[in-house]
């Protein structure tokens, strides 16, 4: 399987801010390679412990999109982001 095709399934089988690549996060529309970056760095230090922490600590992941991302099969500590009341 190619690498491009590999990183298709990937992103279609969701991805793990806590485990993935930056190859893997890349691949999700609206990770670029400044934000993939950020989350490797941030990874460094501590796991995101959930979509709240993720937000805070990744400039630019705000509700909305946060929301797109986890649309897209992103995925915080195992959890997608659930929906606002």
């Amino acid at each position: 399987m190619s690498g491009a095709a590999w990183l298709m399934m990937a992103a279609l089988a969701g991805i793990e801010v806590n485990t993935a690549s930056q190859a893997e996060l890349e691949a999700v529309r609206g990770i670029g390679v400044s934000t993939s970056t950020l989350i490797l760095a941030e990874r460094e230090k501590a796991a995101f412990k959930d979509w709240a922490d993720f937000a805070t600590r990744i400039p630019g992941v705000g509700g909305r999109n946060a929301a797109k991302l986890s649309a897209s099969g992103v995925t915080v500590n195992g959890s997608a982001l659930k929906p606002a009341k």
